[in-house]
């Protein structure tokens, strides 16, 4: 991809992180006080156990360094906008979900560049290893994911009815631009993107359900109330594909590398229409136990 395809993806990230913004406020951040063993799992569960799952993902199977670096990248990711929808319409803790991808947007600005790193040195040999500045990249995630985020909670801060009716407004621009940019990025790779697509079809699939399960086995473990663990389980399998592909073609410049992360748009569509209906039943038939 050119390096203005990559601007316009950074730029419809920043759109996706503004309206993250929109809907927050010092509330969600104090939540961490409030509800700190669900905040404290769903965390521990993206940031740490999510990472080691796409290592072991990686490693287990014959894939090329460029679908192994993909499969970390994704898994460096935090949840994005799409994870808070799916665990609403899962019924599971809204505000648990969005409070999970602001912590998590915001402990990725250091957690990305220590992954990422990570990747590189482990799955690219001498001829293909990629130079990455870890100031440059600290800089990038700055931009594109703090900076919107916090003009995003100032708006709704000082201008709330404003923020609302623009919430539902900046997402379906950001998705549709995100549509447009999947479009050129398959087209940009039709070479090559079907041969990846083999690939990294069957591992993405693993990557989604298993850190689904591992954050529904984590949150009944610590018995939390049904609708957090709908919650943690969805937060825990759904990645902001969109940070991946632009910390691929804009940070690594490298559009194979968001080979995964597009693949992952395509296939988690699926995954999360069955996250729904089974959250649904979740919340509808399961006992609900007491927070310990």
């Amino acid at each position: 991809m050119t390096s203005t395809a990559g601007i316009i993806l950074a730029i419809s990230l920043m759109i996706i992180m503004f309206g993250l913004g929109l809907s927050l406020t010092t509330k969600d951040f104090k939540r961490i006080f409030i509800y700190p063993k669900a905040i404290v799992i769903g965390l521990t569960s993206q940031i740490i156990l999510l990472p080691l799952i796409a290592y072991f993902i990686a490693n287990y199977f014959e894939m090329s360094p460029v679908i192994s670096v993909g499969i970390m990248l994704l898994a460096a990711c935090p949840g994005g906008a799409t994870s808070n929808l799916v665990t609403f319409l899962a019924k599971g803790d809204l505000a648990l979900s969005i409070s999970l991808t602001a912590f998590a947007s915001i402990l990725s600005f250091i957690t990305i560049p220590i992954i990422l790193q990570f990747a590189l040195s482990t799955f690219l040999n001498d001829n293909q290893v990629v130079s990455l500045d870890i100031v440059s990249i600290i800089k990038q995630m700055f931009v594109i994911i703090i900076l919107p985020v916090g003009l995003g909670m100032f708006v709704n801060a000082k201008a709330t009815k404003f923020a609302r009716s623009m919430d539902k407004v900046v997402k379906i621009a950001s998705m549709l631009i995100f549509v447009l940019v999947m479009v050129g990025l398959i087209y940009a790779l039709r070479d090559v993107f079907f041969k990846y697509l083999k690939q990294a079809g069957l591992p993405v699939i693993m990557l989604n359900v298993l850190t689904m399960l591992v954050g529904l086995v984590l949150a009944l473990a610590f018995k939390l109330p049904k609708k957090q663990v709908v919650c943690i389980s969805i937060e825990s399998g759904i990645q902001n594909g969109t940070l991946a592909i632009t910390i691929a073609t804009l940070t690594l410049n490298n559009a194979e590398f968001a080979v995964v992360p597009a693949v992952y748009g395509l296939l988690m569509y699926a995954t999360g229409i069955i996250a729904v209906m089974i959250g649904r039943a979740f919340i509808k038939n399961v006992y609900e136990s007491p927070v310990v």
